[in-house]
């Protein structure tokens, strides 16, 4: 019975690095890497090594140490948070914006007496004009500030 243990557990060690396929790894034309058994056609594809390495036995002594980062991860967090700062930026921008359109609207609906600067002259606006610039601010309020 115990030969039959060591056996079987032989086997079945052996057995999983024979059913090991190779995996390949590409970029397609949009830039998005994949990992598949079969290469595509008329794209290069680089082999992944698919082994594990067995990890040494650490000392007595040995401080226990902080996996390190692969490069590519550091570097794609970097992105990451570049993007969402800009991504924040633009928000507070449009916040402004937004703010400013609907205090510019509420005071061409409640204010029938404009007046607006042309050419350094001081000029009345008429209704027709009035009525332009604030249908001119609802719709840059529909477009951007929902």
């Amino acid at each position: 019975m115990r030969r039959m243990m060591i056996l079987g557990s032989l086997l079945l060690t052996l057995s999983t690095t024979a059913m090991a396929s190779q995996v390949y790894k590409w970029v397609d034309d949009k830039g998005v890497t994949h990992f598949g058994a079969n290469p595509p056609q008329g794209q290069a594809a680089t082999s992944v090594n698919t082994v594990i390495a067995q990890p040494k036995a650490a000392a007595k002594t040995a401080t226990p140490t902080v996996p390190a980062v692969n490069s590519g991860e550091a570097e794609q967090k970097v992105i990451d948070a570049k993007v969402k700062q800009q991504v924040a930026e633009q928000a507070t921008e449009r916040k402004k914006y937004c703010e400013s359109v609907r205090t510019n609207l509420a005071q061409l609906q409640n204010n029938p007496r404009l007046r607006t600067e042309v050419n350094g002259e001081q000029v009345r606006l008429g209704e027709d004009q009035r009525q332009a610039k604030i249908a001119e601010a609802q719709k840059a309020i529909k477009e951007n500030c929902n």
